[in-house]
């Protein structure tokens, strides 16, 4: 997603510097050969600079509005490693979508206490970094502490292939995010499920997806976000997409057909590819039981993935 959005600001026509780490270096390796993510369809822009581990001085010299592409696990090291020469931006924005593991913080938190005096603004709703990359249409929700906050971070970024909409429930955004990573895990196990017979199980689909939307208002409302911002394009809108698409949905389809969890989360992780709604549905589970809510559909998911429950558990949520 970092590189997609910096292929985007390219187009837009900022200069724009691409970073890599060394966790980046599968990755950073084709882009240096050929100009192109290895997850991506599209070749970057040709004034896209390109910066490996050791040019992170070059990299972040004079730059006002910093992308961070890392995931959830990787936060904070990466805060911790670009502080010292990122002190002069006027804001950092945050492409994860999960939290932290360890402490079960949101992204803004982390990157909050540990790029101090650079405000944090976080980025939510249905876009597919792929189809970001693409240049195909996509509306996003960008929040922070302010709606002046929020809209002076996405302003440069703001175009007819990527429309954003403001908010300041930067709680609801972010648990949002988190949670449709779950919820496209469980409609990904019905795909599974389903593969031996050809049943689609639309029917499923559709009332366990509203089910979901409906958990992930009451979570985020009970955690100080707005039900308004679950309802929108920051919960149903990314719910839909990554349930249409995506990895969380392929990992979920690989458990339904009989995968054994733990080995496919592995294998796709090899392949480059995150998932973070594994660590997002045991986030779930410990948020449901510190605010006392009953979430059967998410719990369900995580029986299957953590206590080893079958994956048509989750046809039980219906009865």
């Amino acid at each position: 997603m970092g590189t997609a959005v910096a292929m985007h600001a390219a187009r837009r026509g900022h200069d724009v510097a691409l970073w890599g780490s060394s966790h980046d270096s599968w990755a950073f390796q084709h882009l240096l050969a050929d100009r192109q993510h290895p997850l991506l369809p599209e070749h970057l822009p040709e004034t896209v600079r390109l910066f490996g581990p050791e040019e992170l001085a070059a990299a972040s010299d004079g730059a006002q509005f910093l992308v961070l592409g890392a995931n959830s696990h990787g936060a904070r090291s990466l805060a911790r490693l670009i502080r010292a020469h990122v002190e002069g931006a006027l804001v950092a924005i945050s492409v994860a979508k999960g939290l932290e593991p360890d402490t079960g913080r949101r992204m803004t938190e982390v990157y909050g206490e540990e790029l101090a005096g650079i405000p944090i603004v976080t980025v939510g709703g249905p876009c597919l970094a792929t189809e970001l990359a693409e240049g195909l249409p996509t509306a996003s929700v960008w929040a922070g502490s302010s709606l002046e906050l929020a809209s002076q971070a996405g302003r440069p970024f703001d175009g007819p292939t990527y429309q954003l909409t403001y908010t300041d429930d930067v709680i609801g955004v972010e648990l949002c995010a988190m949670m449709k990573n779950v919820a496209a895990i469980g409609l990904g196990m019905l795909d599974g499920i389903g593969k031996p017979t050809g049943e689609d199980f639309k029917n499923a689909k559709a009332a366990l997806f509203t089910k979901a939307a409906h958990e992930i208002v009451d979570l985020v409302a009970a955690c100080g976000g707005r039900a308004e911002t679950a309802f929108g394009l920051a919960g149903i809108g990314d719910q839909l997409v990554t349930s249409l698409g995506g990895r969380n949905r392929l990992y979920g389809e690989l458990v339904g057909s009989g995968e054994p969890p733990a080995e496919t989360l592995r294998d796709l992780e090899a392949r480059g590819l995150t998932v973070e709604g594994v660590d997002s549905t045991r986030d779930v589970a410990r948020l449901a039981e510190e605010h006392h809510l009953d979430l059967p559909y998410h719990a369900a998911i995580h029986r299957v993935l953590s206590d080893g429950a079958d994956p048509r558990d989750i046809l039980e949520v219906l009865r």
